[in-house]
């Protein structure tokens, strides 16, 4: 069944091609399609195109497809073109004509247009819930090793102490900056679709402001065209967020990579959190970290892959728009599950109290014996050129000064603060 059915069949190779794999996508918004249903069936009653009885029917029958997609049993045959073909098929088989009338003053881009949103809208306060409880963890962690101190690198290059305190907390805050892009992404995606229909509206008296109540939608997308056009900036949106949450989560996974070799030895994580190697017994893989890393990378070019599909599309449906819930649902599932996993794994990171122990940081305080020397009088140039010949020509005496000058940035890396700010944004 196609909502497009004129009484001819499509040729079995085109069909193939241009269905693709939206059946098995399109099981994603099966609950977003029977909400926006039931709301556009309630609508159609309140304006006289729907009888009462026939709501009643639409409305158990609506239900119990709500359930069986809960339960898992819902499918989408191969005779469907897609979930808003399957879901009317129902309707009609369970409830007669009441079914075939749901399609009035609705087109399938605007049922694909409210799904998407109403998915989307999901999946954003989802990611925003992830992103925070992984941001508490790192918080815990910063509180829990704040005293314990940090070799700080440039360049690769062995720079000044920093702490742990710092480091954990720092990603709370970098995630901070990235669920501002969650925040607008939801005020784009926040705007109710429905009613628009093929993109320019319907003759019918349809309210779209009853809808939007209806469905909860922040605001109503006014103009017809502007909703039609939202398809594939809606999904751009959500990407770009993605996009800044996965890049943060992808230096975290770095960082831990690097800092549980043997070279570093800053962590470790229990070895029920790692792999091994088929020859090498000694091997204790970082495989999460570095799956996470990689996942991320790769969600990093979506809004980019999202843009080449839909920049140069004029106004109105394009065919093209089918092929963003290839790329976008997947990647929300991955990086979902990539927060998941980060926070489950750190919360059991154990840090190494004794990395300054090791004589390769000998020269770490040298800006703090620098500061001593402009504190007790010397020009800043000057005891920063003693500094560096006295170190040039092996003068210079390490002392890993625990009470360094700089102690306030580090003992002090904004915890509260950090808290603060993740709990308004």
């Amino acid at each position: 069944m196609k909502l497009w059915d004129k009484g001819f069949s499509t040729d079995k190779k085109i069909d193939f091609f241009t269905v693709g794999n939206d059946r098995q996508l399109d099981l994603v918004i099966a609950k977003y399609d029977v909400q926006a249903t039931l709301a556009h069936a309630k609508m159609l009653n309140k304006v006289g195109l729907l009888k009462k009885e026939e709501l009643s029917g639409i409305e158990q029958e609506l239900g119990n497809l709500a359930d069986e997609i809960a339960s898992g049993d819902f499918t989408i045959e191969e005779q469907f073109e897609d979930v808003h073909s399957k879901i009317e098929y129902e309707l009609t088989q369970r409830i007669g004509d009441a079914g075939k009338r749901i399609h009035t003053a609705r087109s399938r881009n605007d049922q694909v247009l409210v799904a998407m949103h109403l998915y989307l809208k999901d999946e954003l306060q989802e990611l925003k819930k992830n992103v925070k409880n992984l941001s508490k963890v790192l918080l815990e962690a910063a509180t829990k090793h704040k005293e314990v101190l940090l070799p700080g690198y440039t360049h690769l290059q062995i720079a000044m102490p920093s702490s742990f305190g710092l480091w954990f907390s720092a990603f709370a805050e970098s995630f901070v900056d990235d669920l501002y892009f969650v925040n607008a992404a939801m005020k784009v995606v926040d705007q109710n679709p429905l009613g628009s229909a093929a993109g320019y509206g319907s003759s019918f008296p349809i309210d779209r402001e009853f809808t939007t109540k209806e469905l909860g939608f922040a605001e109503l997308k006014y103009n017809v065209v502007a909703a039609q056009m939202s398809r594939g900036k809606a999904e751009k949106s959500m990407a770009f967020a993605m996009s800044s949450v996965a890049g943060t989560l992808s230096k975290l996974a770095m960082d831990v990579c690097l800092y549980m070799s043997q070279n570093f030895d800053f962590m470790s994580i229990p070895g029920e959190f790692t792999t091994g190697s088929s020859i090498m017994p000694h091997k204790k893989n970082p495989d999460v970290f570095e799956l996470i890393r990689g996942k991320c990378n790769r969600i990093q070019a979506l809004p980019y892959e999202l843009s080449l599909l839909t920049n140069n599309l004029p106004s109105g449906y394009h065919r093209d728009l089918q092929l963003l819930k290839e790329s976008l649902v997947p990647a929300i599932q991955d990086l979902k599950a990539s927060l998941e996993m980060a926070e489950y794994a750190l919360k059991n990171v154990k840090v190494n109290k004794d990395i300054l122990e090791d004589n390769k940081y000998d020269y770490l305080f040298s800006v703090d014996t620098l500061n001593a020397l402009v504190l007790d009088g010397m020009s800043f140039r000057d005891a920063y050129v003693k500094i560096g010949r006295d170190i040039e020509n092996g003068d210079y005496k390490p002392t890993k000064n625990t009470k360094h000058t700089h102690i306030g940035s580090i003992n002090n890396p904004g915890i509260k603060e950090i808290e603060e700010k993740l709990e308004h944004v």
